[in-house]
């Protein structure tokens, strides 16, 4: 008696196991695989060397950003359409190869162009929403401090102060990704005066203004993150955000932009399952290809598992907020879900590498280190679930 061979089936390679992006509009589909062309064809090859060097072609990259013109139709005042959803998978496709790429955009975007078109004033949006759109200026946000993080709501420590038609900041901001050799800046202060909160677009030719880069980061090395420094930054009234008056301002434009994270959070998942499959039926130990054996298999389909429930989540979250507005119960959820999930799909796609998954040249490495930044930063996982658990309870948990 012979042994039965096992039968072999062509195997499925795309991590969209649900064809969750079949449902989305064909123009918004076209524009994210416009991007993933560049991010697989163009970046791919060079992410490591960045990554490692902890260095930034900006040249390069606004170049590139200035050829997709992946912002034409983007941030205006009114977020038509699937604006969400487009956002997001633009985001999805930049964290598939490289978190930092979709820090660096979503900054630059979702952050301080949400600003401009969420609290600035109309002549103040169509002065520098076009020049963004561009990428002819490049935009920075700052709000986290130094000691001020999750706190930040009720903890700012920069201040602001009105002397006739000129502001006159003064503080420091930490973490702010572009803020090193960015254009402008969105600062957002405490005025000394009544204690509210104001957001000023800040100039980086300002006297006073310096930034300086952070390093020894071990996760999403290749943007440059800073820490500015505000010593008596004059800013002229008519850099003002007009519309922002409050928290509940700032509070808006993190809402808005926090769907954007959690697509960083799938697509960071997304790349380390891809590069985890490949790996598996390229490498044999045995006599055969690891992707034949069970436990790989479990550690695969947990993977894909995750990166399923995250687009669904992800995209429904979307769908809704351009339905029916920012709710920050519904971005909070996907945020804190996927950001989660990320952090356990990366660590089972380093485990199947085996020894290989601690280097760079496998890619899952990096994913690895880069999503740690994700878990932690557009609302913390405690913070992000205690804003559900409020939703869901009607009592708040915060102090």
């Amino acid at each position: 008696m012979t042994d039965t061979p096992r039968r072999s089936r062509a195997p499925i390679t795309t991590s969209d196991f649900y064809d969750w992006f079949s449902t989305i509009p064909e123009p918004v589909n076209a524009e994210r695989l416009k991007l993933r062309t560049f991010m697989s064809d163009e970046w791919e090859p060079q992410a490591n060397a960045y990554w490692e060097q902890a260095a930034f072609p900006r040249e390069y990259l606004v170049g590139k950003m200035k050829e997709l013109d992946l912002l034409r139709d983007k941030y205006t005042p009114a977020r038509a359409g699937s604006a969400t959803v487009s956002d997001g998978l633009l985001s999805m496709e930049f964290a598939r190869v490289d978190p930092s790429l979709a820090t660096f955009f979503g900054v630059h975007a979702g952050l301080c162009m949400g600003s401009l078109a969420l609290c600035g004033s109309d002549e103040q949006q169509a002065e520098w929403l076009p020049l963004l759109r561009r990428w002819d200026m490049v935009g920075a946000f700052g709000l986290t401090e130094p000691e001020v993080g999750s706190g930040v709501a009720r903890g700012l420590t920069t201040t602001c102060r009105r002397e006739g038609d000129t502001w006159v900041l003064n503080g420091q901001k930490k973490w702010i990704g572009n803020s090193t050799w960015c254009d402008i800046v969105i600062i957002w202060a405490r005025d000394e005066t009544d204690q509210s909160v104001k957001g000023f677009i800040v100039r980086t030719t300002l006297d006073g203004y310096s930034a300086e880069i952070m390093g020894g980061k071990i996760a999403q090395r290749t943007v440059h993150n800073g820490l500015i420094t505000l010593r008596n930054v004059r800013v002229a009234e008519r850099d003002r955000l007009q519309n922002a008056t409050s928290f509940a301002a700032t509070q808006r434009v993190l809402v808005t932009a926090r769907c954007g994270t959690a697509w960083q959070g799938v697509g960071c998942a997304m790349g380390a399952y891809e590069y985890a499959l490949k790996y598996a039926g390229e490498r044999s130990q045995f006599g055969r290809p690891i992707a034949g054996f069970q436990l790989v298999q479990n550690m695969l389909v947990k993977m894909l598992g995750n990166v399923t429930a995250m687009i669904g989540l992800a995209l429904r979250a979307s769908e809704l907020q351009d339905q029916l507005g920012p709710r920050d119960e519904l971005s909070a959820l996907a945020k804190q879900f996927c950001a989660a999930r990320c952090r356990e799909t990366v660590a089972l796609a380093r485990e199947a590498l085996g020894g290989n998954g601690i280097l760079l040249e496998y890619h899952v490495a990096r994913l690895f280190a880069d999503a740690e930044a994700i878990y932690s930063y557009e609302g913390s996982n405690e913070i992000n679930t205690m804003i559900v658990g409020r939703a869901i309870t009607g009592h708040s948990a915060f102090v």
